[in-house]
């Protein structure tokens, strides 16, 4: 390794953060506002030998830098950064650790859990010691990147509008690794989830936005590669700006094959929308390893415990939580989005543990600066914003607490839906959750679209699992089936697990069109967990977040079963985009319009008249209609409204019961357009005001006004 002489680097800028190639040479930038000095370490072209380190010669507003010519594309590089190892004051420097770029546009090779990876004397257990060991050898590398890419001049897909949006939420390596229609070679990979047969399927589908989970590049945990297992998920961040390289089909250009598979989804009118965790990061509390932010600045990075920062806050429950009051951190994780946006066009994002992004040092704050940044920022405004709003911190619990611009995440439409057609909820809780969670959405000017519902999501049971199982069955995952939540209102119709009772079976999928029906036909954004429409399992694992295995990849030998639900998936989802009234943009109200003569909903008793306070109070009924009407002003403009009217009944009850279809003004009848009890029924009869129908037990029927 040779210390590079002054004449061989220049003063370079202080921005952009990161290494900027401009042809000739590479800027080097990088913020610390408590370091003495910071080294460049170049490496040979396999990344394995130092070969040069380099002083950054300029210190301007907290950042270092330097340019140094004639050093382009694919170059491997880390930085040592210099200062004061005094952990009871929240510094944490040690030179001795090769430490990742936080602006590195890629990188490349593993994680090696060694000791030399921990700034203290690892073996002691006493974070306050000093280790001298070299971590270079069992670190990754950052890599210089070749921005260019032609996009054939189109900044970002067209973006669905929120009203006709529907998520599917899908994993990069899960998705396609036990794909027989994509390329052996490519399963599992960017390049092989960009595959023209996936595009295929998830297009026909019906779906509009894919959001991808966590693909910015991230750490197995020691723990889990000691049992054997990975971090399939991806939730533990340790570079914000670059693509995982472990789903790169081609590792030396994961940059370009990340692009080339966005561009394939746009060209297919497809968004792409990423979960993303800039909540914490993968180095743990005071005992975790230097790998990034914790050696190049600790102080500003994370949050300490204000009277004792040798320890951090955890309010992630992972060891540590990114400090986004500070104004650099905030200037990171905004720089990272823009990346994200402007140079890899990706069309949304999806915030693991929102609240920590809007916690200041007093708590959850909806003004808080980072939420600022974010509202003001004319790239960001854009693009789709979707907050989990909860973490394990104090107030964590925010569903309906984000300002205007967000979609967030509600759990209580997961809770509420799932009980309900258990058995465990009333049609009075049920109602407010089919008309967008208006209760807790409908403020400051935010549109329905910003309550996202969801049954099942990554965490959790699949939705067979939800009608098949009980209780969890997570030991695979080697925490003695400790893991995992034990609430996960499920009901298996009578049977823990797989079975061959006939009845039990036909129950559950109805129980499963039941559910899927009441997602896709609610007011709000649908999220749909990919495999969900043809009954993927987990075997009741509900926390499958270290099964990068069979567990957790999507099994695409489906059989008949799985085919029939596909069919009757994909005929929901058209529904929804064929019926405006589905997804109307402004709130339900139920209120009478005197102006147009109608109510935008109303809801209506078996016996074919509006519900009285009887019918919902305890010991009513548990069989509504839900008339949404079509003529109803869409907009604050005083327009009559021209969509068709839809009328879904919804029995909850175990018994069949009959239901009066009601009159309608201006219309002659009712056509059946599903039937969860029957799901190949297709008529064209029109049916007329005051016929009395057959709605089977637990099962869910949809109409439109003839």
């Amino acid at each position: 390794m040779v210390i590079t002489p002054a004449s061989r680097i220049e003063e370079g800028l202080p921005h952009p953060r990161g290494a900027t190639w401009d042809g000739k040479g590479t800027n080097f930038a990088i913020f610390s506002a408590n370091a003495t000095k910071v080294e460049l370490c170049l490496f040979d072209e396999d990344g394995g030998k130092e070969i040069e380190r380099i002083a950054l010669p300029e210190y301007t507003d907290q950042i270092f830098h330097g340019y140094v010519p004639d050093v382009g594309p694919g170059q491997f590089y880390g930085y040592r950064v210099h200062g004061p190892y005094e952990p009871e004051n929240g510094h944490r420097f040690n030179p001795n650790k090769l430490l990742l770029d936080p602006y590195a546009r890629a990188h490349a090779g593993k994680l090696t859990w060694d000791p030399a990876v921990f700034g203290y004397q690892m073996e002691s257990g006493d974070d306050t010691t000093f280790d001298e060991r070299d971590s270079a050898p069992f670190v990754p590398r950052c890599v210089v990147v070749d921005p260019d890419f032609d996009w054939k001049g189109k900044p970002r897909s067209d973006a669905v509008p929120w009203d006709d949006t529907i998520l599917y939420e899908t994993h990069v390596k899960g998705f396609t690794k036990l794909n027989d229609k994509v390329p052996e070679k490519l399963r599992g990979t960017y390049a092989g989830f960009g595959d023209k047969n996936v595009i295929d399927y998830i297009k026909t589908l019906g779906v509009t936005s894919v959001e991808l989970l966590p693909v910015h590049s991230f750490v197995d945990d020691s723990q889990l590669l000691e049992k054997g297992l990975r971090n399939y998920w991806g939730y533990n961040t340790i570079g914000f700006f670059a693509p995982d390289p472990r789903y790169a089909s081609d590792v030396p250009n994961s940059l370009r094959e990340f692009k080339e598979m966005v561009a394939r989804y746009h060209a297919a009118k497809l968004e792409i929308i990423l979960d993303v965790v800039y909540n914490h990061t993968a180095e743990g509390n005071e005992l975790g390893p230097t790998l990034s932010f914790k050696g190049i600045d600790n102080a500003s990075y994370y949050r300490l415990m204000p009277d004792e920062p040798r320890y951090y806050i955890n309010d992630t429950g992972t060891g540590n939580t990114v400090n986004l009051s500070h104004p650099r951190v905030i200037q990171m994780v905004t720089d990272s989005l823009r990346y994200w946006a402007e140079e890899m066009h990706v069309d949304g994002f999806r915030f693991d543990l929102g609240t920590i992004l809007a916690r200041e040092p007093h708590g959850f704050d909806e003004q808080s600066g980072f939420l600022k940044a974010v509202g003001q920022d004319p790239t960001l405004a854009g693009v789709k914003l979707i907050a989990e709003p909860w973490d394990c911190g104090p107030g964590g619990y925010q569903v309906g607490g984000f300002p205007p611009g967000w979609a967030e995440w509600n759990d209580k439409y997961r809770d509420t839906v799932r009980d309900f057609w258990r058995s465990h909820s009333s049609l009075t809780d049920l109602a407010p959750r089919l008309c967008a969670s208006r209760d807790l959405f409908d403020k400051g000017g935010r549109r329905s679209w910003a309550c996202v519902n969801f049954v099942t999501a990554h965490d959790g049971f699949t939705l067979n699992d939800v009608v098949s199982y009980n209780d969890k069955h997570n030991e695979a995952n080697g925490e003695d089936g400790k893991d995992g939540s034990s609430d996960n209102r499920s009901w298996n119709c009578g049977a823990e697990g797989e079975t061959d009772d006939a009845e039990i079976n036909a129950l559950r999928a109805r129980q499963i069109r039941n559910i899927l029906s009441t997602l896709l036909l609610s007011q709000g954004t649908p999220m749909l967990v990919a495999g969900d429409e043809f009954g993927r399992t987990q075997g009741g694992n509900n926390n499958a977040y270290c099964q990068d295995d069979a567990i957790s990849w999507l099994d695409w030998n489906i059989q008949e079963k799985g085919e029939g639900l596909l069919a009757f998936t994909r005929k929901l989802i058209a529904l929804r985009h064929d019926y405006p009234v589905l997804r109307r943009a402004r709130f339900l109200t139920g209120e009478m319009n005197e102006e147009a003569g109608v109510k935008d909903v109303s809801w209506i008793a078996p016996r074919g008249e509006e519900m009285n306070e009887g019918d919902w109070g305890e010991g009513g009924t548990c069989c509504v209609g839900m008339l949404i009407d079509g003529r109803a002003f869409k907009t604050g403009v005083h327009r009559r409204g021209e969509d068709a009217s839809v009328l879904i009944i919804i029995n909850g009850g175990s018994e069949p019961l009959e239901f009066t279809l009601p009159p309608v003004l201006e219309a002659e009848g009712w056509t059946l357009l599903a039937d969860t009890n029957a799901p190949e029924r297709d008529e064209d009869a029109v049916l007329g005001f005051g016929e009395a129908i057959d709605v089977a037990g637990r099962s869910v029927l949809v109409y439109r006004l003839a």
